[in-house]
């Protein structure tokens, strides 16, 4: 029987290429979006043998049971493979940001992943070696100024996937994530204010790039998977050393033009 896998944030960025990549391999999968429209252009061309699309807020914790439901009864009651991809970014200043905002923030990118792990949780377990692979973030490394809430809700993933990969062991479901640094895709491109973090280390990787690296996870599942030879530098460098490091490295990175002058005048 063909291998299934259920995608959030479908329509663009991360989710679609992704998904892609897993049409192009044979896969059966079913692709929800916020944006029913955007998925259904995106993906015109596909084999509807193959593939299912669901409009999705993953905020709507019924809505995500009743769809997920919906694609695994489809294929007797299994689903090899959960992708959290649905997330939502906005820089700027913390106390520039609306509360709304910032909740929104925490219910699209924590409990959106919840409802549809917990969803998903009854399917799963009846797909030997099934796996979850949630998005996470460079940002879940250390708090990101001007993301401070998008950080926050990526360190909660980070705490859910590592919690979710001991408890699910017992069930042969193996949860992981991907983190990526800054990726060129519709959600960073659009953004209308920038952070002086992002100035300074730029946009290196596409969409393609992690879902290159969602795939790895699927084949060789890693708890954390850093993406980019770069980060996971860092990243390795941020297990070994003290937080204060971590800090300091953010600090440098995100220093004023202000700052970066007065430094350049010493030098």
């Amino acid at each position: 029987m063909p291998q299934t896998a259920f995608i959030t944030g479908a329509a663009s960025g991360i989710g679609f290429a992704t998904a892609e990549k897993l049409y192009h391999q044979g896969w059966i999968i079913g692709l929800a979006d916020i944006d029913e429209y955007a998925l259904s252009e995106s993906t015109s061309d596909w084999d509807p043998a193959r593939v299912s699309r669901w409009q999705l807020d993953v905020t709507d914790a019924d809505r995500v049971e009743q769809v997920i439901g919906e694609f695994a009864m489809q294929w007797g009651g299994q689903l090899d493979v959960l992708f959290n991809s649905a997330g939502i970014l906005r820089i700027d200043r913390f106390e520039d940001i609306p509360a709304r905002h910032h909740q929104q923030i925490m219910n699209v990118n924590v409990m959106g992943v919840i409802h549809c792990c917990q969803s998903a949780f009854p399917y799963l377990k009846n797909s030997p070696g099934s796996t979850v692979i949630n998005m996470s973030s460079a940002s879940a490394t250390y708090g990101i100024p001007h993301m401070a809430s998008y950080s926050a809700s990526k360190f909660a993933v980070s705490g859910l996937t590592e919690a979710l990969q001991l408890e699910w062991e017992d069930y042969d479901i193996r949860v992981c994530d991907v983190m990526p640094p800054f990726v060129s895709t519709p959600m960073l491109n659009n953004q209308e204010s920038g952070a002086p973090v992002l100035d300074r280390l730029g946009v290196n990787l596409n969409a393609g790039d992690v879902a290159n690296s969602v795939l790895e996870q699927i084949h060789d599942p890693k708890t954390h998977r850093p993406v980019s030879l770069m980060f996971s530098l860092m990243w390795m460098l941020n297990q070994i050393t003290p937080r204060f490091v971590s800090r300091a490295m953010v600090r440098f990175l995100n220093r004023s033009p202000a700052e970066e002058t007065a430094q350049d005048a010493e030098w």
